[in-house]
C-alpha cells in the first residue's frame, strides 16, 4: 500500500489497488482475493488428517501460515472443528492446552486436532510438551506453503473479477488512490492513505465459538 502511494506521488500515475493475499490482513475489506482459497486447501487437508487421527487414536498439531496473524488459524480452526486454536495475537498456556486435551479424553474423545498459525509459538516444543504430558500419540503437520497455491475457489475467483473490475471502473471515473475492497458483498472504496493507518484484527469472538464447539 505504501510502495503504491510512494509511486503515485514521485511518478503522477493514476492507481487503485486490490487486496491480494492469503493472510486476509488487510484493513478495510472484509476478504482478500486468495485468502478462501487458502483456507479451504489447509481445510482440505486437515479433513485428510482427521481420518488418521480417529483411525489411530492421535494427537495432531496442524500448523498452518499466518506469521503475524491468526486469521487463517481462526477460518480454518473453527471450520475444522478444532479442539484448540493457537494465534499470535492471544497468549496461550501449554498447560492449558494439555488440560483441555485430557478434559476431552475423559469424555471419551480419541482423537484431537490442534491448529496453530507459524507465528503463535515454536510448534516443535509444543509437540514434544504434549508427547509427554498426555497418554495419546502426537503428530506434527507443517502444510507450509501448499496452502498457496492449488486451484482457486469459487469466492476467490468471484471476488477478484469484482474488485479488478471496480479497481478499473474508478479510474475511468477519474478515482485513483483508493483500495478497492469488499464490503461484505459490496465493493467498496477505500482511500490508501487510510488503509495505510488502519490495522486489521482477527474477531476473538469466532475464537470463543470455536471453543465452545469443541468442548
Amino acid at each position: 500500500m505504501a510502495a503504491s502511494c510512494q509511486f503515485m506521488k514521485e511518478y503522477g500515475i493514476k492507481i487503485n489497488v486490490v487486496p491480494g493475499s492469503i493472510d486476509n490482513d488487510i484493513a478495510c475489506t472484509d476478504y482478500t482475493i486468495g485468502f478462501d482459497t487458502a483456507v479451504n486447501t489447509a481445510l482440505d487437508a486437515i479433513d485428510k488428517i482427521r481420518d488418521t487421527a480417529d483411525s489411530h487414536d492421535r494427537l495432531f498439531v496442524v500448523q498452518v501460515m499466518g506469521r503475524n496473524n491468526g486469521f487463517i488459524a481462526a477460518d480454518v480452526g473453527l471450520g475444522a472443528g478444532a479442539e484448540a486454536i493457537l494465534v499470535p495475537e492471544v497468549k496461550f498456556d501449554l498447560k492449558k492446552v494439555a488440560k483441555k486435551i485430557r478434559y476431552g479424553q475423559a469424555r471419551g474423545k480419541e482423537s484431537f486436532i490442534i491448529v496453530m498459525a507459524e507465528g503463535a509459538g515454536d510448534v516443535h516444543k509444543m509437540v514434544a510438551y504434549l508427547k509427554k504430558e498426555l497418554k495419546i500419540g502426537v503428530r506434527l503437520t507443517i502444510l507450509g506453503h501448499v496452502q498457496r497455491g492449488g486451484v482457486p475457489t469459487a469466492f476467490s475467483r468471484e471476488l477478484a473479477c469484482k474488485l479488478g473490475a471496480a479497481a478499473v471502473e474508478a479510474l475511468v471515473a477519474g478515482k485513483s488512490g483508493y483500495l478497492v475492497g469488499a464490503d461484505s458483498d459490496r465493493v467498496k472504496l477505500c482511500p490508501l492513505k487510510k488503509v495505510i493507518k488502519c490495522k486489521k484484527t482477527i474477531d476473538l469472538d469466532q475464537l470463543r465459538i470455536a471453543e465452545i464447539l469443541a468442548t
